[in-house]
């Protein structure tokens, strides 16, 4: 990790449907641009990821996708209408954020959703990415998305339990996510506040044998910004992401000619290795590293490959 660094620009990107994309620049204004794709949905980006780069060789491009992070309206506010806020949606907010900065072609760098919005992006607009290094990869099928939510339960089945008891009893055998989708969205705070509560607790049971990991990933962050993940959380995959299945997977030769690197924990419960695996048979121009001590909250040999793969593709 590079030592702290502060923007040199900042702002909020006019959407034109009612949405205040923010972003900001750091770095070398001469640098290779890369862009941050943070992911959640709905966790917003850290200053943690600007310390990832070079600052002398990367003009390094940071932003909160839609209602989260300092992006407005902020989906913490249960009137925020998330009806806009698809992965259709994201990637051309991606596109006119690059317009709107000037960048002819980027380098993009993320993972977990991010990875997934990441793909959409390269395989809709090919010709505007340099490079791609990508953690904890996910396509976000319904396959991965059923197998976070409820396959891996075999693993936790108390735990499980709980997540699934968190819904009405009606909701129990039928669709969780869409179930969750409805209660933070509900008036009464107390709702939103405990079906908050009970998804978070999930996903962290979720990571919870990630001895060099992160304990607590999920649930240590500030109320807003709890909310604002699970409200966008269950948007996204109750809808499976708004993505025909395996559409990323199926796409992957449109990559072709992209170099990338994925980087994935042996030990990522909520996202296979199997995943990362497939994508990689299916991209021609990518190198999968397979780091056995991670789980998909990392380690620290995780956070030396990526910055191995940042300073290889600096060059």
């Amino acid at each position: 990790m590079f030592p702290p660094i502060e923007p040199y620009d900042h702002g909020h990107l006019d959407t034109g449907d009612g949405h205040l994309v923010y972003w900001e620049v750091c770095g070398n204004p001469e640098g290779k641009p890369a862009l941050v794709v943070h992911g959640g949905p709905g966790s917003g980006c850290g200053p943690g990821s600007r310390r990832r780069f070079d600052p002398e060789r990367y003009r390094i491009i940071l932003f909160d996708q839609r209602n989260c992070g300092r992006s407005l309206p902020h989906a913490s506010d249960p009137a925020a209408d998330l009806s806009t806020n698809t992965t259709h949606h994201l990637i051309a907010d991606m596109e006119r954020l690059r317009e709107h900065l000037g960048v002819d072609t980027w380098l993009l760098y993320g993972g977990s959703w991010g990875s997934t919005l990441m793909l959409a992006y390269a395989e809709t607009h090919p010709e505007r990415v340099s490079e791609m290094v990508i953690t904890g990869v996910t396509m976000t099928r319904r396959s991965e998305i059923d197998w976070l939510y409820r396959g891996v339960g075999r693993f936790f089945p108390e735990q499980w339990q709980r997540f699934r008891e968190g819904v009405p009893e009606a909701d129990r055998d039928g669709d969780l996510l869409a179930a969750y989708a409805r209660l933070v969205s509900d008036p009464d705070p107390a709702v939103r506040e405990k079906a908050t509560h009970d998804w978070l607790a999930w996903e962290d049971a979720v990571i919870s044998l990630e001895v060099n990991g992160t304990p607590n990933a999920y649930s240590d962050r500030p109320d807003a910004s709890r909310l604002a993940f699970v409200r966008i959380c269950s948007h996204y995959f109750s809808n499976a992401a708004w993505l025909e299945e395996g559409v990323l997977l199926r796409d992957a030769h449109r990559l072709a000619g992209i170099p990338g690197v994925l980087i994935h924990g042996r030990f990522d419960l909520g996202g296979p290795l199997e995943n990362a695996w497939q994508l990689a048979q299916a991209w021609p121009d990518a190198r999968l590293v397979v780091m056995p001590d991670s789980g998909h909250t990392g380690s620290e040999t995780m956070h030396k490959e990526i910055a191995a793969a940042l300073a290889e593709f600096a060059q």
